[in-house]
């Protein structure tokens, strides 16, 4: 019976990536028929799509909180690639991810046509990749980060990168904050986390493998981005986010290095 439900749920997945798949194809066709750009169209068509991929995974989601009715800069903690996916479903969102996601099969090709902007870690273009981010977030776009920039167990939250909060600056945007957990049994799901040497295959097999796991999901109060620099800006929103996973007594942990390169 284990079996069964895990190949049920891996064929229920491959139905909606095709699906994902075949929207995306009709829309770049559409767009070179049109020569128009059609990313609000694309924003839309994600969250209906991550919706359908959430449903798929082996999650319980509660969201808590309310959506915010203006774009902002969406910032969470970041625990798993399923993390994207989860939030995705919350509202119309561009993502912005690590470069080397671009190159992934299928979901890399996914992630490009959806609207995500990719950025190379250490390759001292903040300032233009900056430019780009407020152009997004001048035309009314949600734009979602995650400026730990990297995944966790879960345990706590690491220091937030500033320097790509500059465009919110920039554009006035107020930053959206999310929380997010994992939890199986009560406690902290050590399956859920996409940490390490983890391979795509082996962790969704491991998680697909595994009992229906509980996702809360927690939409904080917006932090307005005026009279705030882009470190002041990073620490206050990594302090709400800590203290709604943990409360407020818990002190994250601060990575010297990361914050010399915030």
């Amino acid at each position: 019976m284990i079996k069964l439900r895990l190949y049920l749920r891996l064929l229920r997945l491959l139905a909606v990536i095709a699906l994902g798949t075949l929207m995306a194809a009709v829309i770049s066709l559409i767009e070179r028929m049109v020569k128009h750009d059609l990313m609000s169209t694309r924003q839309r068509l994600t969250r209906w799509f991550m919706a359908r991929l959430s449903a798929a995974l082996p999650f319980s989601i509660k969201v808590s909180g309310e959506r915010p009715e203006t774009p902002m800069m969406w910032v969470s903690n970041h625990i798993s690639w399923t993390d994207i996916p989860l939030l995705g479903m919350l509202a119309p969102l561009s993502f912005l991810s690590k470069a080397e996601v671009r190159s992934w099969p299928v979901a890399g090709w996914l992630a490009q046509k959806a609207g995500t902007l990719f950025i190379r870690r250490g390759a001292g273009d903040s300032t233009v990749l900056n430019q780009q981010l407020s152009r997004h977030l001048q035309q009314s776009r949600n734009l979602l980060m995650f400026p730990e920039g990297t995944t966790t167990d879960g345990q706590a939250v690491r220091t937030f990168h500033g320097r790509l909060l500059s465009s919110a600056i920039d554009t006035s945007v107020a930053l959206q904050p999310v929380a997010i957990r994992y939890l199986r049994n009560g406690e902290r799901d050590e399956i859920a986390p996409f940490i390490g040497d983890d391979d795509m295959l082996s962790h969704l097999l491991r998680l697909f493998h595994s009992d229906v796991a509980q996702v809360e999901i927690q939409l904080l109060k917006p932090i307005e981005s005026s009279n705030l620099n882009r470190n002041a800006l990073a620490r206050q929103a990594q302090a709400a986010i800590s203290a709604a996973l943990f409360g407020a007594s818990v002190e994250p942990v601060v990575d010297n290095s990361e914050l010399e390169a915030a």
